[in-house]
């Protein structure tokens, strides 16, 4: 089923509710990864965005499905947001990059970038991620993350659905 958040599109039959506890341990890679958001194996409804944006509940999303996605994520947190935002889309418009979008996460210092890609594998979409935040290291300490990664399991490939649309 696909669900519209904002301009996104989220095709998945699963999605995942965070809670205040850990809720499975995954062992991964010779780490052990403690989640706490849970996996939900029913389609995502408008309602559950409805909570989300209202705060209720935090819902995720996963990007992959099958092994390719269709969204790279940069999420930032931190005090130089508006910066991080700037420079970002100054990079997109030298990349030619055109097809992405901005939202505000939970909080006033979270920008999540949504860049929408065709059905990239996962390694492909990573090594995209990798470029793309090397040149932003270049004029900006590194306080973003970037996914989908092949240095996560599964059930770390999600990201938090935004809670606003940033201009």
């Amino acid at each position: 089923m696909i669900i519209k958040v904002f301009d996104l599109a989220f095709d998945t039959d699963h999605y995942y509710i965070k809670r205040s506890r850990v809720v499975e341990q995954i062992p991964f890679d010779n780490r052990t990864f403690y989640a706490k958001f849970e996996r939900i194996d029913e389609p995502l409804t408008p309602l559950l965005v409805t909570q989300h944006l209202n705060k209720q509940y935090t819902v995720a999303v996963p990007l992959l499905k099958n092994g390719h996605t269709n969204y790279l994520v940069l999420e930032y947190k931190g005090e130089e947001y508006a910066r991080f935002k700037s420079l970002a889309v100054h990079l997109f418009h030298m990349s030619g990059i055109r097809d992405y979008h901005i939202y505000q996460g939970k909080e006033r210092e979270k920008i999540q970038i949504f860049i929408h890609v065709p059905a990239l594998p996962l390694e492909e979409a990573e090594k995209q991620l990798h470029a793309i935040s090397e040149k932003l290291k270049t004029r900006l300490a590194k306080r973003w993350k970037t996914l989908p990664s092949t240095q996560l399991p599964e059930a770390y490939n999600i990201v938090t659905l935004p809670y606003s649309e940033l201009l």
